[in-house]
């Protein structure tokens, strides 16, 4: 490839890298949380509130069904009104973020859910808060699992951030529509396939490292 080739596919790595940590810092920041609350809520735990428990599951069920492409098609309004446009990397970060949300809650509830009853009854014995019980033991217990679904979430950012290349996102999907595909450049389109595995496998390999540091604490 040329100079100017491989400085496209550099601008656009880091574009997508962008897109990526961003979105996952925002749907991690308010779907560890929400999940944790659709833990607390179900029936036999520490803050049971069925009506509220069912409320936020129809309300999470029925986000994770929308289809991505369609989601960034749907909220071009709210993105325009948060990120000032609707086109570009900073724009597909809200499609990116609202996405993943409730997969990073579901993915939370699960973890938690995992969690020994026996150590969350020791310590409401101790009189701990609800809080405490939540900071101090489940989402420590929990953090392997933890790891591990966001360490999924990132990877599935990376395959949407390509898909928000289709209406302008940016990135590698939008340097492999317009340059692999439009301008008939198998080899930017090969270039693009290959630096896209590469950023997933050093997702994954990070993640598993990760979790299998925590597992053995």
């Amino acid at each position: 490839m040329s100079a100017d080739a491989w400085s496209l596919l550099f601008e656009s790595l880091l574009e997508t890298l962008y897109m990526v940590a961003v979105s996952g810092l925002v749907s991690a920041a308010l779907g560890i949380p929400l999940g944790v609350l659709l833990h607390v809520t179900r029936p036999r735990q520490i803050l049971q509130r069925p009506l509220l428990n069912r409320a936020l599951g129809t309300v999470v069920n029925a986000a994770r069904s929308v289809p991505f492409i369609i989601l960034m098609v749907a909220i071009i309004p709210l993105t325009r009104l948060i990120a000032g446009t609707s086109i570009g990397t900073t724009a597909a970060i809200v499609p990116l973020s609202l996405a993943s949300i409730p997969f990073v809650a579901r993915i939370a509830e699960g973890a938690l859910n995992e969690v020994s009853s026996g150590l969350v009854e020791a310590a409401e014995s101790m009189g701990a808060t609800p809080l405490q019980i939540v900071t101090r033991v489940m989402l420590p217990e929990a953090l392997p699992g933890l790891i591990h679904g966001m360490t999924l979430t990132l990877v599935t950012l990376v395959s949407y951030s390509a898909m928000a290349g289709a209406i302008g996102g940016g990135g590698l999907g939008d340097l492999g529509i317009r340059y692999g595909y439009q301008r008939f450049d198998p080899i930017i389109m090969i270039a693009t396939v290959i630096v896209l595995i590469v950023v997933v496998q050093l997702i994954q390999s990070a993640g598993e490292r990760l979790q299998a540091r925590y597992e053995h604490k």
